[in-house]
């Protein structure tokens, strides 16, 4: 049997454990009862399985382990934080006292020697974790480099340095499995095209987010791109994809819906308010529905999210000034109370609804 991320054969091994505990549960209450050789054979091919998977990817086989994984998860986060920054201040300590090449020499050799520490650890690194620090502090020194380097020639700031920071961060999070440099390069990519779609309006690259529309092309393009390119060896990357697409599309949208003045269209501001106040209402029900059709959770999620969003905040801008505080409140504990009975709807199954109806 072949799989193809730890991903795949962590969630094939927490199968075999429900499966486990639901042939135990069916045996107890008597409707289900394998004899001693079925038993033994399941069990040998599930034990088989286990060991097969634990050996190649170093999976959480129980709820003892995965409690560990936990931690040592945000213990791999925390200490390539650490380490991020303690190369970050040792450089700024002792930076005046090289020369310029020598300034370069190190920028250069720290780039690549955590490059190849990360490549090496991934070689002998089953669970993963050392990985992900190596990679980390990698991507922390590449910053870094192409930074100082600019200082130490004196190059003008430019978006251009956005580019090779999403590579590189790119680069590592497909090597490591790593969804939070996945993530920390998929934002400066979007920081590039929205400086860039700025700066072709006449904008200076760093006032990008003051037209928050400069955010829409790599928006969509982020959320349809896994739709184009599969990850067989990264399934959980196309969640990030879809979410980094999403929150660069709503959050331009709710800042347009209360400051029209940001906006390229040539209309009055407080129409262009009221019409990213209605994108964000529809945009936000075709997201739910999207992720309930495709069975996207974090693109449904993030529906629902931004939909409440957009309703409290047109629930402040209506009311707040001329309800009672405690009536007001009630109204959005209502609301909150209402959506979550639409939402249990929802979540009903469509052979039940169908049933009911009938």
């Amino acid at each position: 049997m072949t799989l193809l991320s730890r991903t795949t054969a962590q969630r094939r091994a927490d199968q075999i454990q429900h499966f486990r505990r639901e042939l135990q549960q069916l045996a107890e209450e008597g409707v289900l009862q394998l004899n001693g050789e079925q038993r033994q054979r399941l069990d040998v091919h599930h034990e088989a399985l286990l060991a097969e998977f634990a050996g190649a990817f170093d999976i959480d086989r129980d709820a003892r382990s995965r409690q560990l994984s936990w931690g040592m998860r945000i213990a791999s986060l925390l200490g390539a934080l650490a380490l991020a920054a303690s190369v970050f201040f040792l450089f700024r300590q002792f930076w005046g006292l090289f020369s310029e090449w020598t300034q370069v020499g190190i920028l250069a050799g720290a780039s690549l020697a955590t490059f190849g520490a990360t490549l090496i650890t991934r070689q002998r690194d089953a669970t993963g974790y050392f990985t992900k620090l190596c990679a980390m502090v990698a991507f922390a020194c590449f910053v870094l480099n192409v930074a100082m380097i600019g200082q130490i020639f004196n190059i003008t700031p430019s978006d251009k340095a956005l580019l090779p920071w999403a590579v590189y961060g790119l680069l590592l999070a497909y090597l490591c499995d790593l969804r939070l440099l996945l993530a920390a390069g998929l934002v400066c990519l979007l920081a590039f095209v929205a400086a860039r779609v700025g700066t072709w309006s006449g904008v200076y690259w760093v006032h990008f987010g003051e037209r928050p529309e400069n955010f829409f092309p790599a928006a969509l393009a982020l959320f349809a791109l896994p739709m184009f390119f599969r990850h067989e060896r990264h399934d959980q990357f196309p969640a990030v994809y879809r979410l980094a697409g999403l929150l660069a599309f709503f959050l331009p949208v709710l800042i347009l819906s209360h400051w029209g003045a940001g906006s390229y269209l040539a209309w009055p501001a407080t129409a262009i308010e009221h019409v990213y106040q209605i994108a964000g209402f529809v945009f936000g029900a075709l997201t739910i529905w999207l992720g309930l059709r495709r069975q996207w959770t974090e693109t449904a999620n993030a529906g629902v999210v931004f939909f409440v969003i957009f309703l409290y905040t047109k629930f402040y801008d209506w009311w707040w000034e001329l309800m009672p505080k405690y009536l007001f409140f009630l109204v959005l504990g209502l609301t909150a109370v209402l959506v979550l009975l639409v939402m249990k709807r929802l979540r009903r199954p469509a052979t039940l609804a169908d049933g009911e109806s009938s």
